[in-house]
């Protein structure tokens, strides 16, 4: 935390090598521990975590899309939460009341 300038406006963490609610979990723990402790925004630049599960849903079939939009929507909601320190794990389960 003493290493980043106070004037930066966010440190954005990436998802690589995780799964999409690693990636999630781990954004939630920074904010949760940290958020109260910085000048700056804690973030995510989670393209694959959060396009990922929707891909893997769609596969190039129309008759999958609204679900695909779906898993986009809870992902997007999920990393929301988490960029907050609100995530709960609780929160995977809620993906068909999306």
């Amino acid at each position: 935390l003493k290493n980043v300038r106070v004037n930066v406006p966010g440190v954005a963490f990436l998802s690589g090598g995780q799964s999409h609610q690693q990636a999630s979990e781990h954004l939630n723990i920074m904010n949760a521990k940290y958020r109260s402790h910085c000048p700056w925004q804690i973030t995510f630049s989670y393209a694959r975590a959060i396009q990922q599960p929707a891909l893997e849903t769609w596969r190039g079939n129309d008759a999958n899309v609204a679900q695909a939009q779906q898993q986009l929507l809870h992902r997007a909601k999920c990393n929301s939460a988490a960029s907050l320190g609100q995530y709960r794990a609780q929160m995977e389960q809620q993906l068909a009341s999306v």
